[in-house]
């Protein structure tokens, strides 16, 4: 059977958020030490979409981008990966940008936002038809990225899961935090992003994500039992979650890692061994490639503990790659998960 014969996984899944581009200096550099960087498409739930087509499951991205070259580039890549594009907006002025110098050693890596007044930062909460874009669609995939860039993406983003929520469409919610783009107005972080994980079944995050959520961080005991006392005081608190998907991260230095995943229910917990990551080529979209694999696993009929060791392989292999989106095949995640680096030939 041929790559473009291949069946689709599962139904359908639509993300909705910004697409953007990301310009980073090439390798190590300072921003602008050279006057060259490297352009990527970018944005958190494209890369999402991304990862998931890249696994032939069939999904749509909802977004808005300029009409000129930049917005038609970013296009043109999502379809390029397989996502349906048909439901991106073409209006507005600017393309949302972002700046990564990446770092090295003791030397952090550094975001800079250049996303005010962006075309999809500027439309309107009633630009998106949910009536439409939702049929026949089975998961709405979101992320705490979109209210955090203004009250018109924050009204849109909790519109699109009450719709969902409305028609019987699972919800799946990416805590996303972003402290810069928060500061940029006066929204109330807790109260918006309430009011959209009170629809969502599944959500990807950690104590701390959901200490905002509760307005509470007294979570007692060592790091496994103060994570599964917050994932019980979400449930508790959230009736429709089911499920709640995290990694945690020890860094080194820029170039060593360990990271480990964890997948619980309201009956269990899928928690995975610690890896290293060595030589790290780029973590920038590890979380976003996190929960592709977990909702790879999901849609594909595995159970939980697969969804974490699916989730956790991805993001392992997207610190390999350069740019935000991880863009692998299934075979990569079965090489990944049976231990085999040597050349496949």
């Amino acid at each position: 059977m041929t790559e473009q014969s291949a069946p689709k996984a599962g139904g359908r899944l639509l993300a909705f958020g910004e697409i953007m581009l990301r310009l980073s200096p090439p390798g190590r550099e300072l921003l602008l030490q050279s006057g060259r960087l490297d352009v990527w498409v970018a944005g958190a739930e494209a890369n999402v979409a991304t990862q998931l087509a890249r696994l032939d499951h069939d999904v749509g991205f909802v977004s808005r981008v300029p009409d000129n070259d930049l917005g038609r580039a970013a296009i043109a890549t999502l379809r390029g990966h397989g996502v349906d594009v048909g439901a991106i907006q073409r209006a507005g002025e600017r393309m949302g940008l972002y700046f990564v110098t990446s770092g090295a050693g003791m030397r952090a890596t550094e975001v800079i936002y250049d996303r005010a007044w962006s075309a999809f930062a500027e439309a309107p909460a009633d630009a998106w038809d949910w009536d439409t874009l939702l049929v026949g669609v089975d998961r709405l995939h979101l992320s705490g990225i979109t209210p955090a860039l203004g009250p018109a993406p924050a009204a849109a983003a909790i519109a699109a899961a009450e719709a969902a929520s409305a028609r019987g469409i699972a919800v799946s919610f990416d805590g996303n935090w972003r402290g810069k783009l928060w500061e940029r107005w006066d929204g109330d972080p807790r109260a918006l992003l309430t009011r959209i994980v009170e629809h969502a079944d599944l959500m990807f995050g950690n104590h701390r994500d959901i200490a905002l959520l509760l307005g509470r961080d007294d979570f007692s005991g060592d790091a496994e039992d103060r994570r599964r006392a917050a994932a019980l005081a979400a449930f508790e608190r959230f009736p429709r979650l089911a499920t709640i998907a995290s990694t945690a991260r020890h860094v080194e230095n820029v170039d060593l890692h360990r990271l480990s995943a964890r997948v619980e229910t309201r009956e269990a917990v899928a928690q995975t061994d610690e890896i290293e990551l060595a030589g790290i080529v780029d973590r920038i979209g590890g979380g976003d490639a996190f929960a592709a694999g977990v909702l790879h696993a999901l849609r594909s009929g595995s159970d939980h503990r697969a969804a974490a060791r699916n989730g956790l392989a991805l993001a392992a292999l997207k610190h390999s790659l350069p740019g935000d989106a991880a863009l692998f095949r299934q075979a990569d995640i079965d090489a990944w998960l049976a231990g085999g680096l040597d050349v496949r030939r």
